[in-house]
């Protein structure tokens, strides 16, 4: 029926007349645009032909390129205003502005936009954590070599290049399980290696069908219709196949004169090199003094079943892959009694009964492992058990937040109901949607825990930890962003593209994709290689560039950006957006590439305040302003 109205329209007289408005080339933007100005229908009515020609000729002068762009700054000023109004009434509220007292715990998350959920959660069960953000590869460049890889796997920023390699190596007195563990994995390589052989093979192929079928079916019956039960079942049979030993990281170089080259990678880091690199990250994320009995290094990564672009999921900052590695490393350098003593000559003291940890959080499944748990000393042990309960609690709560943005999730579910649903997604075979990744990826805040401490940012905001007060040159600050604005726009701008024009700059959905090469994905068997991401990790995203905010003075970050052409190319050619949020007077201001800062004039509005998280979110499905959770002022 359309089609044969459009058919009769373009046939009829008035088509051929252009200038005069009609029903059909008019209605709908003369609709929008009286909303916009606030026109009633009778207004529009009483309206003569001129005047709404008039009303008309704004929006058709402007040529077609930059009305995209006039539309686009108008969405990104949206959440911008809300933002920073947000953070403006959060000023002198959040807490760990200074670190007068020695908190509970520290744990140290990924600046992964997903964690900030978790991190407002754990926060809320217990204000005596304090929680900070750093590039989740923790300034550990390495080769990683597990227990039971063949080749060793780069865990860095891609523009890195790792000189050092770390392994993964069995403790003492396990030398038994070793063996027994290596015995039945070489078994099991070989019948997997078998199988193929003997499934194309003309003259066994068919009795193997025949035989094997049955189980077959068993196995897919079971994940189709009990996915988390059957997980958990072949999960149960792997490790009790072939059981884990206890292991351990070999992080100190034994051949500290040989030099470390990415041609030749050395094994583990000498003395001097670990303290630099644990010096270095507490440093930048201002973590030098009222160290927690236990500081946890939270790495992150992604697990889910028949997913091609499982690499999306996982760790930007160590190349698509999981950072559990880099964080069990440099809790056991931070850990080491001659590291200690080259950072207390190096002025950061770190008392002796604080124990670094290192361990990582499954984003998909919300499930944590900690790592090199038999080192702990007695004291460190009763205070990680402390935590480890509020871990589970937040996991059950994030899980819970998850849930209204998942069409198939139940709805009002309880957070132990949410959970089982999370971890049953990520072990289902047939699901397109395991975790939505950085969908809605919005800002990034490079400051003290302080600028956002308490504010329901709805997991929208990569948060960067950074101590402007001793950094008055903005030394710190210039590596900071340099680190993790290209890994803060990368992500933003992927989710970008992808979601304007998903079919060229995407990859379409997922559904029909073939793994070709082991490196790319087809859609079906005769396609190009598609790039991108699918349509079903873009669906809620608001296509948006990134809000970097930075806690720092404004002629502090407008040197930085004189003298670094990476930064003059993000920010100069509008593929993000930078704010200044001046550390004292929390006053804002936005950089433009043509006038440089202009002050943020706009008036402040009051915010909404809830007690919990839950009860702001609750019964929402699209994307929330900001909130102050907590209702009164953070001690």
């Amino acid at each position: 029926a359309l089609a044969d109205m459009i058919w009769t329209w373009r046939h009829s007289p008035a088509a051929a007349e252009s200038d005069a408005p009609t029903v059909h080339g008019n209605a709908w933007r003369l609709f929008r645009l009286a909303q916009h100005l606030g026109l009633s229908g009778g207004e529009l009515r009483r309206l003569a032909p001129a005047e709404i020609k008039r009303l008309l000729a704004a929006l058709d002068e402007l040529p077609a390129h930059l009305r995209g762009a006039l539309w686009l700054c108008a969405y990104e000023r949206h959440y911008r205003e809300a933002l920073l109004n947000a953070l403006a009434n959060n000023h002198g509220r959040g807490c760990w502005a200074t670190r007068e007292q020695r908190p509970q715990a520290q744990v140290i998350f990924c600046i992964d936009d997903r964690e900030e959920g978790f991190r407002r959660h754990l926060e809320e069960l217990n204000p005596r954590i304090e929680t900070l953000g750093a590039a989740g590869f923790f300034g550990v460049v390495m080769n990683w070599r597990g227990l039971d890889d063949r080749e060793v796997t780069p865990l860095c920023p891609v523009v890195a290049t790792p000189a050092h390699e770390v392994r993964e190596v069995a403790r003492p007195g396990t030398e038994t399980q070793i063996a027994k563990r290596d015995r039945r994995r070489t078994l099991r390589d070989q019948l997997r290696a078998l199988f193929p052989e003997l499934r194309r093979n003309l003259l066994s192929s068919f009795p193997l069908i025949d035989a094997l079928a049955p189980g077959a079916l068993l196995a897919l019956a079971s994940k189709v219709l009990a996915p988390l039960p059957q997980a958990r079942f072949a999960e149960a049979v792997a490790a009790w196949w072939t059981p884990a030993p206890a292991t351990q990281v070999a992080v100190t170089a034994t051949d500290g004169d040989a030099p470390a080259t990415p041609e030749h990678p050395r094994l583990g880091f000498t003395d001097a090199e670990q303290a630099d690199r644990v010096a270095a990250l507490l440093r930048s994320i201002g973590l030098t003094a009222q160290f927690a009995p236990v500081v946890v290094l939270m790495g992150h990564g992604s697990m889910s079943q028949n997913n091609p672009h499982l690499a999306a999921y996982d760790c930007g900052a160590c190349s698509g892959r999981h950072g559990g590695p880099n964080a069990r490393a440099f809790a056991a350098m931070a850990n080491r009694p001659a590291v200690r003593a080259l950072l207390a000559e190096r002025g950061i003291h770190i008392p002796a009964d604080s124990w670094f940890v290192g361990a990582e959080h499954n984003t998909c499944d919300e499930q944590i492992t900690f790592y090199d748990l038999d080192d702990l000393p007695t004291e460190a042990k009763k205070a990680l058990a402390t935590l480890q309960r509020e871990l589970d609690q937040a996991c059950a709560l994030s899980a819970h937040e998850r849930c209204r943005r998942l069409a198939s999730a139940p709805r009002h579910p309880t957070p132990a109901q949410a959970l089982r649903h999370i971890v049953g997604r990520a072990r289902d075979f047939s699901q397109a949607r395991p975790e939505l990744g950085h969908a809605t990826n919005a800002a990034a805040l490079v400051g003290r825990r302080s600028m956002s401490h308490g504010l329901f940012l709805d997991r929208r905001a990569f948060l960067i930890s950074y101590d402007p007060t001793p950094d008055p040159e903005g030394t710190v600050l210039e590596g900071v962003l340099l680190a993790v604005g290209p890994v803060g726009a990368g992500i933003n701008l992927e989710y970008y593209f992808s979601t304007v024009n998903n079919d060229r700059l995407g990859c379409g959905t997922k559904l029909p994709h073939n793994v070709t090469g082991l490196f790319a994905v087809m859609e079906g068997a005769s396609s190009d290689l598609r790039t991108g991401l699918p349509r079903q990790m873009i669906e809620i995203h608001e296509p948006l560039r990134l809000q970097i905010v930075v806690e720092a003075r404004t002629e502090v970050l407008a040197a930085i950006y004189g003298r670094q052409p990476p930064l003059q190319e993000l920010v100069g050619n509008g593929w993000v957006h930078l704010i200044a949020k001046d550390p004292d007077s929390g006053e804002f201001s936005i950089f433009d590439p043509a006038r440089g800062f202009v002050p943020w004039t706009s008036p402040i509005q009051p915010l909404s305040v809830c007690a919990r998280s839950g009860d702001w979110y609750r019964g929402h499905a699209d994307p929330l302003p900001p909130a102050r959770i907590g209702g009164s002022d953070h001690v």
